[in-house]
């Protein structure tokens, strides 16, 4: 983990950093130390619900990384990341990102879906590339994932369709963390 964190220290400068970069330096950590991290992260896997953990105190350059643990089958809802910028990175399991578009009258449309796998990585720079919903893959395994954002996520909008063709609703959220992970 403290690898993780070192990458960050060296690449997450800036506002937004070169996400690109730090997302090709995360990934080859990952896969470089992929048996390490699955020892440090095993406590995690074996967590049935949802649940964020800070890895270590936020950075200087004002960045925070956290491991989100996804039980089986997990899914958000759609959400925005409070106009911070964002990394998202898998580290074991396997996660679906779909991304979301807003339009000028409020309501939300998928624009894309990508697929993640240990150390893949997908990322936005603005609050309308950061409207997505995340889930796990697996029906029987916990996910993990390390994400990395311009600031403190403390609080977040979620949005909710009742049904198809009504308004969506918007919803907000905190960003509970459960722990502090040691590096």
């Amino acid at each position: 983990m403290r690898a993780l964190r070192e990458v960050v220290l060296a690449h997450g400068a800036g506002d937004p950093p070169d996400l690109a970069t730090l997302a090709r330096e995360l990934g080859a950590v990952i896969h470089r130390h992929s048996g390490e991290l699955a020892d440090e992260l095993d406590a995690l896997r074996r967590t049935s619900r949802f649940e964020r953990w800070q890895l270590g105190g936020r950075l200087k350059h004002g960045a925070s990384l956290l491991v989100m643990v996804w039980p089986p089958n997990y899914a958000t809802p759609v959400h925005d990341h409070a106009g911070l910028w964002g990394l998202e990175v898998a580290l074991h399991g396997a996660l679906e990102v779909e991304n979301w578009r807003r339009d000028a009258d409020g309501a939300l449309h998928q624009r894309s879906r990508e697929w993640l796998g240990p150390g893949d990585a997908t990322w936005f720079d603005d609050a309308e590339a950061g409207l997505h919903r995340c889930r796990n893959l697996s029906r029987h395994d916990v996910a993990l994932s390390l994400h990395v954002y311009g600031g403190d996520l403390d609080e977040y909008l979620a949005y909710e369709q009742l049904r198809p063709g009504e308004a969506w609703r918007t919803l907000p959220q905190r960003a509970a963390i459960v722990g502090q992970l040691r590096t």
